[in-house]
């Protein structure tokens, strides 16, 4: 696939020579921290020590005063409270988190409810309010969701039951009549940072009961492993609060993971200190494959199982669950891709395929693949009670919430956000919409769009990168979102000379690279799907190179090398 190279602007001069000033840091650095807001001595140091001291004051969320209220008033009634959250990573964590906190000083009168994916869908089902009032439950506290709940919150009241929202969604139009609504991106809401996980929103709220109750402060800190949990797989900027609790809760799962992190983590095999990217690809696809292949419930028993039995025998039930969505997974992408070849819709602006036989659970992921590959505003549909559902994915900078909405009259509903969204509609309306989303996005979409992009930090040269420098740079970690890891570019490269295809059928590429001009310089570097490109590495050919730098450990001995992202001859 062709990628077009984007390389920030170099910041402006008396900044980066103030920083270079105050910090005793290079250039490159200065001009590193600087693209990404940090600008000030003080800045930097909240950056580079992340510390508790950071976090903001949670009654600066709007309703916290009132959420804090009515719980103290459940717990001083007796009153049973349910803890409601969705059954996604994010949803998950955060009942984990505050059924965990709620064991500190009220454990005999708090249930939890996670709905089913299939049966009652996202966000506060009346199913779930039926369960609380089944259950003699007076509050319902609801995580990572209810934000548009109106109808719910009004049935839950219809039957005297009280709800404590803590959502990170945007809301539309008039907030739901709860006793309490904690969401920063609420309008009248004037909480400094606007970023949080909905398991970060639940976070503030134990972390503001923890100061009215007195209690020790380890009761609330011990809950910043979860945080780090839902930030990475529910994809959050890693700025701000969010970079203080990602770092301070990667720390704790590397240190002392909680039970049901631990076995996940043993069993996936994943060895050494764990990276936002790790938690991604091994924490996150086993939690959510209990929702999507049986239920989320089997996710918050692992993260709140204390013992080591209980957690084996409950991450071994994800491990399965996870086997099972990743065959899903693989075996209808390769049933999307056959789709898209056979009907002829390679070279078009849009792919939305459907396939009744499709399992709902793996669509979101599947839609995730095929704009891999494809490079274009994605659906993916399966028939699920008698509706076509899917899942749309987006490329950077195009809107498909957007398309979706000039494609309504042909949906029964639909929403998300800029890069993702969910769908509804008839089945017979499948090729209507087909028809309507390669209409709209073809009239819409910059074609430049459709060209996948790496950004790029810095133009650095090979004799840049030492020891030194590299220490610098890992402090910039934890990476995500607004926070990526540095991304280089390096002009005029040749083979070092021992440069070589590697892999079973020599699909990869180790580089031994320099610089024209610097032959003894040398450095390695690996490059995925470029060992097609070995004869001409080896005709001593230049070329640039994008990457990033790794640790590389082998046989006990810890060195340095370049993760190729793309490889350009000039």
């Amino acid at each position: 696939m062709e990628y077009r190279w984007e390389l920030a602007e170099k910041p402006e001069t008396t900044t980066t020579q103030k920083l270079i000033h105050e910090l005793g840091i290079n250039e490159t650095v200065a001009d590193l921290l600087v693209n990404r807001g940090i600008t000030t001595f003080d800045k930097a140091k909240e950056f580079f020590r992340p510390s508790v001291d950071y976090l903001h004051d949670p009654y600066l969320l709007k309703d916290m005063d009132k959420a804090v209220s009515r719980i103290l008033d459940a717990v001083e009634q007796g009153e049973k409270v349910l803890i409601y959250g969705d059954y996604d990573v994010d949803g998950t964590t955060s009942v984990a988190l505050m059924v965990t906190f709620f064991q500190h000083f009220y454990p005999e009168n708090v249930d939890y409810y996670i709905p089913d994916r299939y049966t009652e869908g996202y966000g506060v089902s009346f199913q779930g309010v039926d369960y609380a009032n089944e259950n003699n439950c007076a509050l319902i506290i609801a995580l990572d969701c209810g934000i548009r709940a109106h109808h719910k919150v009004e049935y839950a009241s219809e039957k005297g039951i009280d709800f404590i929202i803590c959502d990170h969604h945007l809301p539309h139009g008039e907030l739901p009549k709860a006793v309490a609504v904690l969401d920063h991106k609420r309008p009248d809401c004037e909480y400094p940072y606007k970023e949080l996980s909905g398991c970060g929103i639940g976070f503030k709220l134990c972390q503001a009961l923890a100061h009215e109750l007195n209690l020790e402060d380890h009761t609330w800190q011990d809950l910043m492993d979860l945080v780090a949990i839902s930030s990475a797989c529910d994809i959050v900027p890693i700025t701000g609060e969010n970079r203080v609790l990602v770092h301070l809760g990667m720390e704790q799962i590397n240190s002392s993971p909680r039970r049901g992190v631990e076995s996940m983590i043993e069993l996936s095999g994943k060895k050494g200190q764990l990276s936002v990217t790790d938690v991604v690809f091994t924490i996150g696809p086993r939690i959510n494959a209990a929702g999507r292949i049986e239920h989320a419930k089997k996710a918050v028993e692992l993260l709140l199982s204390d013992t080591g039995d209980i957690a084996e025998k409950a991450s071994k039930i994800l491990e399965e669950r996870n086997l099972e969505r990743r065959e899903l997974d693989k075996t209808i992408t390769e049933e999307a891709l056959s789709v898209i070849q056979e009907s002829g819709i390679e070279n078009s602006k849009s792919t939305v395929v459907y396939d009744a036989s499709w399992h709902k659970g793996v669509v979101g992921i599947v839609a995730s693949r095929l704009t891999e590959s494809y490079y274009r505003p994605t659906i993916v549909l399966c028939e699920s009670n008698g509706k076509a559902v899917g899942s749309a994915r987006s490329v950077k900078g195009y809107d498909i919430h957007e398309a979706l909405m000039q494609c309504s009259d042909v949906l029964e509903q639909f929403g998300g956000h800029q890069f993702a969204a969910g769908m509804t509609l008839e089945i017979e309306n499948v090729p209507k919409l087909q028809k309507r989303f390669e209409e709209v996005v073809s009239s819409t979409i910059d074609p430049d769009l459709l060209i996948p992009t790496i950004e790029i930090d810095q133009e650095i040269n090979l004799d840049q990168i030492d020891d030194k420098f590299w220490r610098l740079i890992k402090q910039f970690a934890p990476f995500g979102p607004d926070n990526m890891k540095p991304v280089f570019v390096t002009r005029n490269c040749i083979d070092g000379g021992w440069s070589k295809a590697v892999g079973g059928d020599s699909t990869h590429l180790k580089l031994d690279v320099c610089q024209q001009g610097n032959p003894k310089l040398k450095i390695a570097g690996i490059a995925f799907n470029q060992g097609h490109l070995i004869d001409k590495i080896k005709a001593k050919e230049p070329f640039d190179i994008v990457y990033t730098i790794e640790e590389n450990e082998w046989q006990g001995r810890v060195s340095l090398q370049l993760m190729i992202k793309d490889l350009k001859f000039t």
